[in-house]
């Protein structure tokens, strides 16, 4: 596990400047994911901000922080050599925010021709919906898949918002930036990369839309191969009120996972029969009840079942496997997941947790060549957070 002793690895992204927009959700996500891969990112904190709650203080490591009041025209100047000095830019507001406070695509690529331009939203630059407020929910159900997701009797279960917001989002909008940093060291040429949440979610569904059009995909929850509906393939209750992951596909897994649970080989022979799947889960779910979750790991580590209990959250950074991977980190007594992915020559490291919007803006300032009598009247007017930073 990670700790602050650490030794620090610079990461394949040292030589990439990010200026941020603190939002919410999504592109403060790319940014961490940035940020862990040791992109220099500077965020850009309303000078208003509110402290910095639980959930986006982790998603907020790793950077340095400025906090302005981009109505002052001094705090809109330093903005301004912020973006001259980036290699990108990343924002999360609705379509037009950004345009009138001066910091739109056509002013920044004026000031920085290579400059790229990324911009996460739910809806779209674009379109009908583009202007209707809306949240990660809602935009994976517009895509289809909402709808997928859950059990016969459930109706469609939100799978938190980790569609919408991380994956289809902020993921999205890291790969875009990045891909569109390395068009514009080649050519020279910024860009505009318009990440929506619909399309991500929509583009995450890629396999099961090649199912439905291969007819191998019902559109009814609970009825196919990935959705829980296959005996052989889900998740089941154990003894002990826990759950244990099936995922024996292949057919000597599957030989495996009749064998472990005891399951007469003959009744459960036609794998991929559908119409029996029903009937056939119900028995395997009656068998993994006779037995408790760590009783089930027990017998099964080591065989060739895909299986994994299925951990609680509080359970998870202890497991064997991720303690022996350093797949957790911690700071300042709080753990999250450490940076992924892993690299071999340039290695990454969680940065540090941000204490308070602005604690950097001093420096920032500085570095930008303001003089220490406009760096006080930035912070004495407002326009600038103070803490920790002058």
């Amino acid at each position: 596990m990670s700790t602050s002793s650490d030794p620090v690895g610079v990461g394949p992204l040292s030589s990439v400047r990010v200026l941020e927009f603190a939002a919410i959700g999504p592109a403060p996500f790319a940014g961490m994911m940035l940020a862990d891969l040791g992109a220099q990112v500077v965020r850009i904190d309303r000078h208003d901000a509110p402290p910095v709650d639980p959930g986006h203080r982790v998603l907020g490591r790793g950077r340095r922080s400025i906090a302005l009041d981009l109505k002052d025209p001094s705090a809109l100047d330093a903005a301004r050599r912020l973006v001259a000095r980036s290699d990108a830019l990343i924002e999360g507001f609705r379509p037009g925010v950004m345009e009138r406070m001066g910091l739109g695509p056509d002013e920044c690529l004026a000031l920085n021709p290579r400059l790229v331009y990324g911009r996460v939203t739910g809806w779209g630059q674009e379109g009908p919906l583009s202007q209707a407020p809306g949240h990660d929910i809602n935009y994976i159900a517009l895509s289809g898949l909402l709808d997928a997701i859950g059990t016969r009797d459930s109706g469609p279960v939100p799978p938190l918002n980790l569609l919408g917001d991380f994956a289809g989002g902020g993921m999205l909008l890291a790969c875009g930036v990045l891909a569109a940093v390395l068009e514009a060291r080649s050519s020279g040429r910024g860009q505009v990369v318009d990440a929506a949440m619909v399309d991500g979610v929509s583009l995450l569904g890629s396999f099961i839309w090649g199912l439905r059009g291969g007819g191998m995909w019902s559109g009814r929850r609970g009825e196919n191969l990935l959705d829980g509906g296959a005996h052989f393939y889900g998740v089941f209750e154990c003894a002990d009120g826990r759950w244990i992951s099936l995922a024996a596909i292949e057919p000597q897994f599957y030989a495996a996972m009749l064998r472990e649970l005891g399951l007469d080989a003959g009744r459960f022979g036609a794998q991929f029969d559908a119409a029996r799947w029903p009937a056939l889960r119900d028995e395997v779910a009656g068998v993994v009840r006779r037995r408790t979750r760590d009783e089930w790991a027990a017998q099964l580590a080591g065989s060739d079942v895909c299986f994994a209990p299925v951990l609680g959250l509080d359970e998870s950074p202890s497991h064997p496997h991720n303690e022996a991977r350093g797949a957790f980190s911690s700071r300042d007594g709080v753990r999250f997941p450490s940076p992924a992915p892993r690299f071999s020559v340039t290695p990454t490291r969680a940065g540090a947790l941000p204490e308070a919007p602005g604690a950097d803006g001093a420096d920032i300032l500085r570095a930008l060549g303001f003089a220490d009598d406009e760096i006080g009247r930035l912070v004495k007017s407002g326009s600038m957070k103070s803490a920790g930073g002058g």
